[in-house]
């Protein structure tokens, strides 16, 4: 008779430092085993509470809306943009890669009139090029991408961008997904309306959770909508009636996941927000020392790098996917190669939470050169 080929899981450990999932602490995966209890028991609900005031902290925000929606961080651009979005509205979206690209898409889905503010991939805009072209037109929001995982590059100026937006009436929601737990995130400094993120990157928690901050300005047009949110499941003021005493049934949270969220915003708080900052700066930068002598040009300039992903440039003469197979099949470590526009002309190589270990640069750089000499 055939072997079940089900009966056993059998994984290989592996190095993630590709553009997500990052490592889960050891913490975070013992946190996974904890008794499951009911979606509405008095000690999940306060895990839930414990999990909102930390998020307060790491986004920087007093806002009231603050949580986690269930899904991976599509979920929470998916939230983000179904709750603001009402047909017809005009919306003004920066696309400098592929996740600027994907909230313009997103967001005709929900009938939205988009204009795109554009540039190259690998390029960042000058804030003044949001200011004029907020000028144009009565904006219900702007939404740009805070840190591009397609290409490696950091938007700045968001105070800017966000004071223009305020002034011409339209609101600034902002994608955070590669930044939020690495590099600084500050919404009420910035004056940010909505942010949104996931657990699988800096955090270092399993996929399947998006953390979600929303402003009073923010909500105030959710609470005025003509017309009920087009995502049942995603409507945010729906959830804020569960996650706010006294909680109401929504739908079943998925238990384990809130329990790893928690214990990866422990570690978060317990670290600090510098001294993290500064951790992935240093093996970001020696990251970006080591690829250099490789002859693995970074594509973005030193002032716009994320220290949570890096995209070295490849030269013709390297076989992209074969360096990538021997890395996962020798050394174990899994790295990402670029996609859409860059796809084979860079890695896409991830420091984030756990994974931003200095080990684990000196491991790469180390097989990256023994492999490369062979090649």
């Amino acid at each position: 008779m055939e072997q079940n080929r089900y009966t056993d899981l059998d994984v290989s450990y592996r190095i993630l430092l590709g553009p997500g999932p990052s490592m889960a602490s050891p913490r975070v995966l013992r946190a996974m085993s904890t008794p499951l209890v009911g979606h509405l028991d008095p000690d999940f609900l306060q895990v839930l509470e414990d999990e909102q005031n930390l998020l307060r902290f790491l986004f920087q925000t007093e806002n009231e809306l603050t949580l986690a929606i269930q899904g991976t961080g599509m979920a929470g651009m998916e939230a983000a943009l179904s709750n603001i979005i009402e047909e017809g509205d005009d919306i003004l979206v920066g696309v400098m890669g592929f996740f600027g690209e994907r909230i313009s898409e997103v967001a005709a889905r929900y009938g939205a009139n988009v204009d795109r503010l554009e540039r190259p991939w690998g390029q960042v805009f000058d804030p003044d090029e949001f200011v004029s072209k907020i000028k144009e037109k009565r904006y219900k929001f702007v939404a740009l991408v805070h840190a591009e995982t397609s290409t490696g590059a950091l938007q700045t100026g968001i105070a800017e961008i966000a004071a223009a937006a305020h002034q011409y009436g339209a609101l600034l929601i902002m994608d955070t997904v590669t930044s939020l737990g690495g590099m600084p995130v500050e919404i009420d400094a910035w004056g940010v309306d909505v942010a949104f993120s996931g657990s699988q990157k800096s955090l270092s928690c399993p996929p399947g959770l998006a953390p979600i901050t929303v402003s009073p300005r923010a909500l105030n047009v959710l609470q005025d909508r003509k017309t009920p949110v087009g995502n049942w499941y995603f409507d945010l003021l729906g959830l804020l009636k569960y996650w706010q005493a006294p909680s109401t049934y929504h739908h079943t949270a998925p238990i384990s996941l809130h329990y790893a969220l928690r214990e990866g915003l422990r570690i978060v708080y317990e670290e600090g927000l510098r001294p993290r900052f500064e951790r992935h700066r240093a093996n970001a930068e020696m990251l970006w020392a080591g690829l250099e002598d490789l002859d693995l040009p970074l594509l973005i300039s030193r002032e716009h790098r994320l220290t949570t992903l890096a995209t070295p440039q490849l030269s013709p003469a390297i076989d992209d996917a074969y360096v990538r197979q021997q890395l996962l099949n020798q050394y174990n470590i899994e790295i990402a190669g670029g996609f859409g526009q860059l796809a084979g002309k860079v890695w896409r190589i991830g420091l984030m939470g756990f994974s931003s270990r200095q080990e684990n640069v000196v491991l790469l750089l180390a097989a990256l050169e023994q492999i490369l000499r062979k090649a």
